[in-house]
């Protein structure tokens, strides 16, 4: 009788294994308008790493001092966009305590953008569990407990890091996560101006990966996005197919308030089966909570529709109200869209400031962020005093 050995199991990754080696350099914490103004992302005192090899597994993750990473000048990264990424904030409540808002959906997201990348998918868990490690360190110092309604923001990056050039999936990988400032980009004065897409690029297509959280979604929007902002927009508002199907406002969810034809008030934003625009965390919550809090006054939709349909409703004054939604911009009212030769002027509220279904959406959001409300979708951080 033949036997067979079992090939032997690779480590997983594993946070409860974490070592920890603390800075001897601290560096001084910026206010946050010397944060905001800065060219380089201003990032706290450690990091966390874990490196992965795909006859072994993980490595102990690590908590050591910010600073730069070692890559060959082949490591697949840098030739065949092998990386993908999270954001996520960490929120100073008005009660001082630190917290995390919904951390597990970023985890499953990118397990999900690492195996469309050919990348391992790291465990959520343990990601969230390393996440609130780090925060654990460096929380405490970084935002302090007087700079309640302030953030931190969260980058879980996985890169691919073998150094073998062609095409293939990688053989080594490097998981780091690092946290830092970015400014608050959500109280524009005026609302989000957009401009369509130009209509020879797209931002997404149907069977690619614009469902995923890799770089090479975001690199090649930019030329549009600097065009834009010449002519004095802020954002692309993405439009796909023939028919100019309303996909994204830049990289965040876009979402708009009408009247339907029979009058009733509807909530639509674009739908997630056919894999062309990402499946934000704000989103997913704006939805369930508008079902949940509003169902009994507008309908929540997400089906395709299109800038005429858009076009069509402004013609007709049944336009109430937009908004983006994602990590970065938080909720963003959106007061005016420019397609072609067609200027869309969408209602803002008393003030210029969002309308009523924007400002209770921003505000249910910003009141589990904060604390303000106890939440299941919160995740307090303990931290070193």
């Amino acid at each position: 009788m033949t036997s067979f050995t079992s090939p032997q199991a690779t480590e997983p990754l594993d946070a409860s294994k974490l070592t920890y080696a603390y800075t001897t350099d601290p560096r001084d914490v910026p206010d946050e308008a010397t944060a905001a103004k800065s060219k380089d992302t201003i990032c706290t005192d450690h990091m966390i790493i874990a490196r992965w090899k795909k006859d072994i597994g993980w490595s102990t993750p690590e908590l050591k001092p910010y600073g730069p990473l070692s890559l060959l000048p082949t490591a697949s990264c840098l030739h065949y966009a092998h990386e993908c990424f999270e954001g996520l904030k960490a929120y100073r409540g008005d009660d001082g305590k630190l917290r995390l808002f919904r951390p597990d959906r970023n985890g499953i997201r990118l397990q999900m953008s690492a195996k469309r990348i050919s990348l391992p998918p790291a465990p959520a868990e343990e990601v969230e569990k390393l996440i609130i490690a780090l925060l654990h360190v460096d929380g405490a110092k970084w935002l302090p407990k007087q700079r309640f309604g302030e953030f931190l923001y969260i980058r879980p990056t996985i890169i691919g890091s073998n150094s073998q050039l062609g095409v293939q999936a990688p053989t080594e990988a490097l998981l780091y996560i690092i946290v830092g400032y970015m400014p608050r980009l959500d109280m524009m004065k005026g609302g989000k101006r957009l401009l369509t897409s130009p209509q020879d690029m797209v931002r997404s297509w149907v069977g690619g990966f614009g469902f995923a959280k890799v770089g090479a979604n975001y690199g090649p929007s930019v030329l549009a996005t600097q065009e834009a902002a010449i002519r004095g927009f802020h954002q692309v508002l993405w439009l796909y197919g023939a028919e100019g199907e309303c996909t994204e406002a830049g990289g965040s969810n876009f979402f708009l308030i009408w009247r339907r034809k029979d009058g009733r008030k509807e909530m639509i934003t674009a739908p997630l089966d056919d894999h062309l625009i990402l499946d934000g965390i704000t989103r997913r919550s704006c939805i369930e909570l508008a079902r949940e809090r509003l169902g009994d006054e507008l309908d929540i939709t997400e089906r395709k529709f299109t800038i005429g349909e858009v076009l069509e409703a402004s013609k007709e004054n049944r336009l109430v109200e937009s908004f983006a939604a994602g990590t970065a911009w938080f909720i963003t009212p959106i007061s005016h869209i420019r397609h072609r030769e067609h200027e869309i002027d969408i209602p803002m509220g008393q003030g210029d400031g969002p309308g009523e279904i924007t400002g209770k959406m921003k505000g249910w959001l910003g009141d589990i962020m904060y604390g303000r409300t106890e939440h299941k979708w919160a995740t307090i951080v303990s931290e070193k005093e």
